[in-house]
């Protein structure tokens, strides 16, 4: 009877069945199979809860919001660590594999067949994270939320991985060219030969085609996530409050056509033209892009109180889950990383009375009385010490 109900779980929502970890972080060779929707981490600080749901998040978006370097991702300088799991989602089963050389390139594997383009793994596994961190949403610097933005958009869009990409190829042969120039001595635009010139309007043009795609895609995403995040943050400030999330693009437009956000880079472009060839770099463009969070129309950097701004990050996060699930159709997973410590009692329930049974959610924490008697009779406890991990037994 338990194994049919699972089976239909598994059904209702995408279901992550089981992960194992190969010289990745401190875990040496672990596996774990899930059959539960709510999965409570049981651990110290330091014993890997966090690389735990690293691993997952990897195989979201193909990215750590901890580190760049898959270096930092290999056990003791192994030659490789290696991140496998089986997920289910509307009725198929995949069977997902990365490899993380050390050195090299990553592998990337479905269903046993090496694939070719990143493009191909993203997609399959939909993730909210949320760890004790994003409160840097509210009160970090500007580049926290254009990740925050991007990494939305690459599950929402896959396809987009590829344009952020390609920006940032556009934007660091673009820098290396206003480098060189500013090491020539050169201080004005006029002053550049007709080869100088030429290359600089090629990476000009570049620009302009690259950054319209970024700015019109976060546009579209953030218009979307703002009435989900109303609803909750409606919900959780009892009716007091009133958000509005406000995009700041570099460039400043009032339009969704592609012509007209063209001429407005390239006007901004002209304008700074002279200022980038001084200071050797690109002053144009959605990798200066800011977001705005208001509330009772202030700002919640400056003005809102520290409860005001944990209210503000939770209601983004359950906005979060509710868009995934409109857009892709099933409601994805959810990663709580040392969150519970960071909320209230009362937001702490809010957020556990919310998920009720539609996400399948993993949960770190160093304690469980932060749980009623009801989730802790429901959930899998997997404890965590020392890069092992033990099932907890009833």
């Amino acid at each position: 009877m338990i194994s049919y109900q699972l089976s239909i779980i598994r059904y209702l929502f995408m279901f992550l069945n089981n992960i194992y970890l190969s010289y990745f972080r401190n875990y040496i060779q672990e596996e774990v199979k899930f059959h539960s929707n709510k999965i409570l981490i049981l651990g110290n600080n330091a014993q890997g809860k966090s690389n735990l749901l690293e691993g997952i998040e990897l195989l979201s978006t193909l990215k750590s919001h901890r580190t760049n370097r898959d270096q930092d991702l290999v056990y003791q300088n192994r030659i490789y660590g290696q991140v496998k799991a089986n997920i289910s989602r509307s009725f198929t089963d995949y069977d997902l594999e990365m490899i993380l050389p050390f050195k090299g390139k990553r592998e990337l594997i479905v269903n046993h067949e090496k694939l070719s383009r990143n493009l191909d793994f993203l997609g399959i596994v939909n993730t909210v994270f949320f760890s004790s961190v994003d409160i840097d949403l509210v009160r970090g610097n500007p580049e926290y939320r254009r990740n925050w933005v991007d990494n939305i958009l690459i599950q929402l869009e896959p396809v987009y991985a590829y344009i952020i990409k390609q920006y940032n190829q556009v934007l660091k042969q673009r820098n290396a060219l206003l480098t060189i120039l500013k090491k020539q001595g050169i201080t004005n635009y006029s002053d550049l030969s007709k080869s100088a010139e030429l290359e600089l309007t090629l990476w000009d043009n570049k620009l302009v085609e690259t950054a319209c795609r970024v700015m019109r895609r976060r546009q579209r995403v953030l218009t979307k996530l703002e009435p989900f995040a109303k609803f909750w943050h409606n919900q959780i400030s009892n009716k007091t409050e009133k958000l509005e999330i406000i995009y700041l693009p570099n460039v400043e437009y009032q339009t969704d056509e592609v012509e007209k956000i063209h001429l407005k880079i390239k006007e901004q472009i002209e304008q700074k033209r002279n200022g980038e060839i001084n200071m050797g770099m690109t002053l144009v463009g959605p990798h200066r892009d800011d977001i705005d969070f208001i509330i009772n129309q202030a700002t919640a950097k400056n003005y809102g109180s520290q409860g005001q701004q944990r209210t503000l990050v939770l209601s983004l996060k359950l906005g979060e889950l509710q868009l995934i699930e409109a857009v892709i159709g099933e409601p994805p997973l959810l990663l709580l990383d040392d969150v519970m410590a960071e909320l209230d009692l009362q937001r702490q329930q809010q957020l556990l009375d919310s998920l009720g049974n539609r996400f399948q959610t993993l949960i770190t924490t160093t304690h469980l009385n932060y749980f009623d008697s009801k989730l802790l009779k429901e959930a899998q406890i997997i404890e965590v010490e020392r890069g092992k991990l033990i099932n907890r037994e009833r």
